[in-house]
Formats: C-alpha cells, sequence, structure tokens
C-alpha cells in the first residue's frame, strides 16, 4: 500500500480568501489617513465570521467524505449490501450546508431499503443532521418554537436550518431515547453520586394540564358515559421531581421529569421510583420526605413508590405544600368574612402565620374553619365546608412548625417550578396542540437539560445513530493502492480480517 503526503491542506479556496481579506484589512489600516472615516465594524465580524464558517465547512465536508466507502459489497448488522451509484447530497452542519458526493448500496433482500454507509459510520441524524449540528439544533428545540429556533440560528449566522427541518429533528431523536430510555437512564444514574452534604431527600409529583390533540375522543377502555376530565381538548401532563438538600434545607441538587398523559403516570412512576431506589443505593441514611399539594393521586403515586423501595430507617415525612394550605385557608377566609375585605384579610394573615408557626397551627384553623362553618348558610356554607374537609384530611402533614425545626422543605417549589418550565412556557404556547410523541419528544429534552444531564445523554443518543459497516474479505476494494494519507482512515481487525471504516476513492 502507498500513502503520500499533502502539504497544502490549508491551501483551500476559503482559506484563500480569508488570507486576502485578513491582508487588505490589515493594509487599509496601515495606510489609513482620516480617522474619523473607518469601515462599520459590525460588517467587518460578519463577513469575517462567514469566512472562516465557509473554511470550517470545506473541512467538515473533507473528512464527513472520509467515512464513505467503495467496496463492492459490505456488510451492516449481519445483511449483506452491494454497491450500486454515488450521488451527491446536502448535509447540515454546525458551519452550514455541505454538498458530498457518497455512494448507496442496495440490499440483498428487495425488501430492505438501500443504505449509504457514510451517513451510517458518521452518525448523521434524520438523513440530514451531522451530529453536532443535531445536538445544537435539539437544545434549540427544547426551549423555542420550530419558527423561534430558526430565526435564532437565522441570526447567529452558523447552520440555518429550517424550521420543517429542525421539527423532524426532535421527532427523529425521541424515538431512540424511548427505545433505550429503561438502560440510558440507567446509566446516566451510576455516573453520578450523592453530594455529601444531602441529609434529606424530598420526592414529588403534580401534573399540569396540556393541549392534545384529540384529547376528548374516546379512547379504547374508557368507560361509556365518562367525561374527560379538565378543559376540552386539554389531558394532564405528568411532572416529578427528586432533589437532596444539607442540614439547612438548602437544595443541592433536583432531578426532573415530565411524562405525557398516560393511565396512573405509570412511566413517570417506574423513573421516580428507579431514581429514588439509585440515590438510596448510594446513600441509604437520607430522610425521605413526601411533598405535594393534597391531590390524592399524587399521594398514591408516592405511596406506590414507597412500598417498592428498601425499607426505611425512619419513616417518610409526608408534607402538604405549604403555599397550597394557603391558597386554601384563603378561600376560607374570603367565603367567611367576604372577598377583598379588610377582616377577611387580616384574619388570613393571622391564620396563616399561625399555621406555620404554632404547634398547634392546623388545630387552630380547623376550629375558626369550623365555627364559621356553622355560623353560615347556603353557598357560603358549602364553600367553607370544603376548605374544612381539606384540611381535616389534610391535618396530618401540615405540622409545619415540627417541619421547621427539622429543617426540612415545606414548600413544594421545585415540583411547581418544574412543572412550569418542563411543561407550561413551551407545550402551552397560543394554539399549540401536541401528539403524544411530539410532546414527549420535547418534555425529554427539557428534562435532561433542566437535570444537568444533557451532555451525557447526548453522547449516548448520538452514538445510537453510528452504525458499524464492515467490508467482507472476499470484497473487493477498488484502487486500495492509491489512497493518500491524507484521505485514509480505515482501521484494520487483524483477528478479524475486516475494515471497520471508510475507503473513500474515486471509481
Amino acid at each position: 500500500m502507498e500513502f503520500c503526503h499533502r502539504d497544502n491542506d490549508l491551501h483551500s479556496v476559503a482559506a484563500q480568501k480569508l488570507a486576502e481579506f485578513i491582508q487588505k484589512r490589515r493594509q487599509k489600516w496601515e495606510t489609513q489617513v482620516d480617522l474619523s472615516n473607518v469601515d462599520n465594524f459590525e460588517n467587518f465580524e460578519h463577513e469575517l465570521h462567514n469566512m472562516v464558517m465557509a473554511i470550517e465547512r470545506e473541512l467538515v465536508s473533507e473528512e464527513l467524505g472520509r467515512y464513505d466507502v467503495t467496496a463492492e459489497e459490505i456488510e451492516v448488522d449481519d445483511k449483506a449490501y452491494c454497491r450500486s451509484i454515488s450521488l451527491p447530497e446536502t448535509y447540515l452542519t454546525s458551519a452550514g450546508r455541505v454538498t458530498i458526493e457518497r455512494h448507496l448500496y442496495n440490499p440483498a433482500d428487495p425488501k430492505d431499503k438501500s443504505i449509504c454507509p457514510m451517513e451510517l459510520r458518521s452518525g448523521i441524524i434524520a438523513g440530514y443532521f451531522t451530529p453536532r449540528a443535531a445536538r445544537q439544533g435539539a437544545f434549540g428545540m427544547a426551549h423555542l418554537t420550530p419558527g423561534e429556533s430558526e430565526e435564532m440560528f437565522g441570526e447567529i449566522g452558523n447552520m440555518q436550518p429550517s424550521r420543517s427541518s429542525l421539527d423532524r429533528l426532535t421527532k427523529a431523536l425521541s424515538p431512540h431515547w424511548e427505545t433505550h430510555r429503561i438502560r440510558w437512564e440507567g446509566q446516566l444514574r451510576r455516573a453520578e453520586t450523592v453530594p455529601e452534604a444531602a441529609t434529606v431527600m424530598a420526592i414529588s409529583v403534580d401534573g399540569v394540564m396540556a393541549p392534545i390533540r384529540g384529547a376528548n375522543k374516546p379512547e379504547k377502555g374508557d368507560q361509556p358515559g365518562k367525561h374527560a376530565s379538565g378543559p376540552t381538548g386539554y389531558k394532564e401532563v405528568g411532572c416529578g421531581t427528586v432533589s437532596l438538600y444539607d442540614p439547612e434545607a438548602e437544595r443541592l441538587q433536583t432531578i426532573r421529569y415530565a411524562r405525557m398523559p398516560e393511565s396512573k403516570k405509570a412511566t413517570l412512576t417506574q423513573q421516580l421510583e428507579t431514581e429514588v431506589a439509585s440515590i438510596l443505593a448510594l446513600n441509604s441514611t437520607l430522610l425521605r420526605v413526601h411533598l405535594a399539594d393534597g391531590a390524592k393521586d399524587n399521594w398514591r403515586l408516592m405511596d406506590e413508590i414507597e412500598s417498592r423501595l428498601q425499607a426505611p430507617t425512619q419513616p417518610p415525612i409526608e408534607i402538604v405544600d405549604y403555599y397550597h394550605a394557603c391558597d386554601h385557608l384563603k378561600n376560607g377566609c374570603d367565603a367567611a368574612w367576604g372577598e377583598s375585605t379588610q377582616e377577611s384579610q387580616d384574619a388570613f394573615e393571622d391564620l396563616k402565620t399561625c399555621l406555620k408557626e404554632s404547634e398547634e397551627g392546623v388545630q387552630c384553623v380547623i376550629s375558626t374553619l369550623r365555627l364559621q362553618c356553622s355560623l353560615a348558610r347556603g353557598n357560603k356554607h358549602k364553600r367553607l365546608e370544603a376548605e374544612l374537609t381539606y384540611f381535616l384530611n389534610q391535618q396530618s402533614r401540615m405540622h409545619y412548625s415540627e417541619y421547621l425545626r427539622l429543617k426540612l422543605p415545606i414548600a413544594s417549589g421545585v415540583m411547581e417550578a418544574a412543572c412550569k418550565t418542563l411543561v407550561t412556557q413551551r407545550l402551552k404556547r397560543s394554539g399549540m396542540a401536541w401528539t403524544h410523541p411530539g410532546g414527549q419528544a420535547i418534555l425529554t429534552l427539557r428534562s435532561l437539560i433542566q437535570s444537568n444531564r444533557w451532555k451525557p445523554a447526548w453522547s449516548l443518543l448520538s452514538a445510537d445513530f453510528r452504525v458499524i459497516v464492515k467490508v467482507p474479505k472476499r470484497s473487493k476494494v477498488l484502487n486500495i493502492r492509491h489512497i493518500c494519507w491524507s484521505s485514509l482512515s480505515a482501521t484494520f481487525h487483524p483477528a478479524r480480517s475486516v475494515v471497520y471504516a471508510a475507503l473513500p476513492l474515486a471509481i
């Protein structure tokens, strides 16, 4: 095999243009006399950036071409493919679009699709995005709508994907994550540690109504005559958090999950249970706190998780979010003394403080509501009775002065924020309606980003798009003696006599 070296790697057309541009700018400043008559610096930045991006496109295009294969026959996943034709194709890199001539291979089985070894080996995503471009596009889509993402990338001036290609990108990524979700989430957890200062682990669950396509259409298994809950066209997206706190009730870290509407929040339950078990395996002494509002389903879900965990040294402490309790207290005061009245406001402030700071706080609230309920009639009585029932049902979870003494969190602000930032800010824009796959694609990305798992998660996700292409020993490889060293990226496995790489040769 013969190799040759190139000494003009940086003498490309784009590099020459950049060199000429820099030289002209230097010469202009050396001969500049009138300092008041200078070019717009922003124009210089823009032009320089475009030239640097042109060089990057040339280099990326050259490197991507090295992943092509020109053997007569290849094998992918133990299936044989024969070389057919070479055609140009455009791909989106983080520096913009590049067009590359690559080879296509036909399957031996006509039921299978033709493949492009270059795309498989380099990990092209959705048939268009290079891995880095896909990562940036997915990150943008996690925060912005397709239209907003398109505008953002256009303003940045590197790659400029269309809104339709960005929408296809997230939908192409999500099935890969869902297929391997349990295994990959396990890998992410195993790479993490529990902070030494952590003493408390708080588990919270909640839900937020989101616009879902076909939300009010009868589904298989629905009971006749039973109507969907929530506003028309909406269903509940489940959210869950697992947070660690230090002895001073300072939050150290939080893992966030969100799942599209699902019966009994089965997947969310599994994720939270596995997350908690993983943390306890590293530190079994953590005091467990269940923190939520008064919804029965939330407490049912946390009880279900707890029932399958290792028995704790200290029973979990259940806490109703203090601010949810205050909302119900405010409703009760307004019902008793009238909305927006000074008497209602004064009573609420006194009772709110008592609820939080007094050992008998919840009993004081219950006594007050019970008295006012006995004096009320009609609709006023019904409103007070509803709030009284709430405090009676939740009183065992409202010993706030004791929780504060133990330095425990009493507010589910982290959970409320998760509902807002994971779901509301992205899925509840004006005019939106989501399919389950489309919504979950966005929720998964946002959950990973907000849990500080984005980088390792992307490594797992992008690797799943890279496929090993084998060239059997019997297959003829064309023009192998004329491969230049700078174009060779073949790796030989002597034990198997197989080429695991590209031989980008002209036919």
